[in-house]
């Protein structure tokens, strides 16, 4: 196992996760140890579209986004170990379960939600992390996530 700790700013994450505007979630890694753990940030900004409705009068991030954005963490984890690189177009990362799903803080417009996943085991085609958000020290979230990875090009359904 390698003991190297990895940084990944906007342009490397956008060369491994499909993902776009408005729905890309992790902003920069702060620090990846392959085969182990990534840190990971979000700054979360009044001008998320969720927040027009999520509440008008309290702006609120959504739970199923921090979890997103906790997957999202996943699988720049499991991009970043590969030998050879994937392409983002036909390679998608998808959620197969999440178990202990718990949201013990509110996120708001301002907060720096710092994404903490480990990873826990890989069998049968399935990745399965450790994963906790926090905003100043303080988790907002935890759960345990499972996800796979499939090419679409070799099966585009």
């Amino acid at each position: 196992m390698s003991t190297e700790k990895i940084n990944l700013d906007i342009h490397k994450i956008l060369t491994l996760l499909p993902h776009r505007y408005p729905i890309l979630l992790v902003d920069r890694v702060l620090e990846l140890t392959p085969h182990q753990s990534i840190k990971a940030l979000k700054n979360v900004s009044i001008n998320e579209p969720y927040f027009q409705g999520h509440f008008p009068t309290r702006p609120v991030m959504p739970g199923v986004l921090i979890l997103e954005a906790l997957a999202q963490a996943a699988a720049l984890l499991t991009f970043a170990e590969e030998k050879e690189p994937h392409d983002p177009e036909t390679t998608l990362y998808y959620f197969v379960g999440i178990d202990k799903a718990r949201f013990k803080r509110v996120v708001e417009p301002g907060d720096q939600l710092i994404l903490n996943v480990n990873f826990e085991r890989y069998m049968r085609g399935i990745w399965k992390f450790s994963a906790r958000a926090e905003v100043d020290g303080v988790v907002a979230a935890e759960a345990e996530l499972m996800c796979t990875v499939k090419n679409t090009a070799a099966d585009p359904k």
